[in-house]
């Protein structure tokens, strides 16, 4: 079993910047891959930026020059480093491992971008 702690979240003008992050407990086993996803009002949740335990990392385009996302192995946390925030990264952000062939995901902390 994996359980997931995020933190970080909170209110922000356009143009600064927040630090999300995960601690994570249990088997953590490599490979596995740690991620975050957001999810705004009426809309599918969807995937912001992941990290392999090799190293690898996949954004997505609406975030890349902005985000940054990283991983402390010896701790199992994964921050996101969100710069330059727009209106339109308001959503609830939510934390993911996928190990073992299952995803486990956290409670969802919420950023929220103003004007």
């Amino acid at each position: 079993q994996v359980h997931l702690v995020e933190s970080g979240g909170g209110l922000v003008q356009a143009g600064g910047s927040l630090r999300l992050s995960c601690a994570a407990s249990g088997s953590i086993w490599s490979p596995n891959t740690m991620g975050w996803y957001h999810q705004a009002p009426g809309k599918q949740r969807e995937l912001v930026a992941a990290i392999t335990s090799g190293g690898t990392t996949n954004y997505a385009d609406s975030v890349k020059g902005r985000f940054t996302i990283s991983r402390d192995s010896a701790e199992s946390t994964v921050y996101l480093q969100m710069n330059s925030l727009k209106p339109e990264d308001t959503a609830v952000y939510y934390c993911n491992v996928y190990v073992h062939n299952r995803n486990y995901w956290g409670q969802g902390t919420q950023v929220t971008v103003s004007s």
